[in-house]
């Protein structure tokens, strides 16, 4: 058993953190007060290899191992939460169209990817579909030598700035998940329209609503065989919800380190606030949970790097991680009193953040259960 990173990894970790520092985290505010999308930071990324770490190397990427991807997601957080959808993105386009895409479209749309060029959107969620995947509502419909696409996406991540998505369409009407196929569609096609919603927090992703009427798509932009895209995605989801995890706890970490720093140098009543138990002990409680729930995100992604099913850890780390983190930085807000709770401070924007990941990519309900499933069987659900 070895818990160490490579002399590499480490290399990694030194590089990454300081690029957040410097070049993320003091336009991260910017960035939320404005909506507007970091696309020259995606840029940036891709120069630095970040967004071509799951695909495949024969189109742009490395196609690097997941401990490399969840550390990338843990730094990266450290400057600006909403730049890890980027990488999220890229990770699972690159998985899905690498693996199941054709060559046209794994050449159009790869090496742009990897580059920070273009950003390829994820549409599953749907107005009365969220983790109950098997059940959508949007069709397509054999059209010629191609598909007819209707239907509609909510809540879609980077769909306002994305030139692509990856839509998931039911092609069998009673096939339930078998019945759904994945298409890349180009968001420029005719019968595309997109509205935006107005998020609490990660305002500069741009999430969307999508409706497609009738979007042609060729046969070539279909992923895989008809009935496989339910489980393209859920394949995705296993590492990519670890990611998410060790985002948050990025963003916690970095927030107990700026607390720890100010409560030592604070005082009240002639003595250092850090030497008061009621703060230092809170301090050395979340501290504590971080740490365990890093390490057992990178357990789940040296199971994944294995071949080994991590599906449970997985599910353990999303509903852990993002809880863990709001209550993590809402008690740093706390410590550093009434400026804590202005915009000056990073803490209530972070928060605000983080709270988003409490829902997407599977709410800590969902979580459990398949926590449960995966320990006691699917006599243990509740359908």
């Amino acid at each position: 058993m070895d818990f160490a990173f490579s002399p590499e990894q480490d290399e990694l970790i030194r590089t990454l953190r300081g690029f957040a520092r410097k070049e993320l985290q003091p336009r991260s505010a910017h960035w939320d007060k404005s909506g507007e999308f970091p696309w020259e930071a995606l840029r940036q990324m891709g120069e630095l290899g970040l967004l071509g770490l799951r695909i495949p190397a024969d189109h742009g990427g490395q196609d690097s191992d997941y401990l490399t991807f969840g550390i990338a997601m843990e730094e990266i957080a450290r400057g600006d939460f909403a730049c890890t959808y980027g990488l999220q993105l890229a990770g699972l386009a690159g998985e899905i169209l690498g693996r199941s895409g054709s060559d046209e479209v794994k050449a159009r749309w790869l090496p742009s990817t990897a580059r920070g060029e273009t950003i390829v959107a994820l549409a599953l969620t749907e107005p009365g579909v969220g983790s109950d995947a098997a059940n959508l509502a949007c069709r397509a419909e054999r059209e010629g030598d191609g598909y007819a696409i209707t239907g509609e996406k909510s809540g879609i991540s980077l769909g306002m700035v994305a030139q692509a998505a990856i839509v998931f369409a039911r092609t069998d009407p009673a096939g339930r998940a078998r019945g759904v196929t994945a298409f890349l569609v180009p968001l420029d096609l005719p019968g595309v329209s997109r509205s935006p919603l107005r998020d609490m927090g990660t305002r500069a992703i741009g999430r969307a609503v999508l409706a497609f009427d009738r979007v042609r798509v060729p046969d070539a932009h279909r992923l895989g065989e008809e009935g496989t895209g339910f489980y393209q995605v859920m394949q995705g989801f296993d590492y990519n919800r670890v990611g998410i995890a060790l985002a948050c706890l990025g963003v916690a970490q970095v927030s107990l380190e700026e607390t720890m720093g100010y409560v030592k140098e604070r005082k009240a009543f002639g003595r250092a606030l850090a030497t008061f138990e009621g703060v230092s002990f809170p301090i050395a409680e979340a501290a504590t949970q971080v740490d365990a729930c890093r390490w057992l995100c990178y357990r789940a992604l040296w199971l994944a790097d294995r071949g080994q099913r991590h599906t449970k850890e997985s599910a353990m780390t999303k509903w852990w991680a993002p809880r863990l983190a709001v209550d993590t930085i809402h008690q740093c807000l706390l410590f550093h009193g009434h400026y804590g709770y202005t915009d000056e401070l990073p803490f209530e924007q972070r928060m605000r953040d983080v709270i988003g990941l409490e829902i997407g990519d599977g709410a800590a309900e969902v979580m459990k259960m398949v926590v449960a499933r995966e320990l006691m069987g699917r006599e243990s659900l509740p359908y």
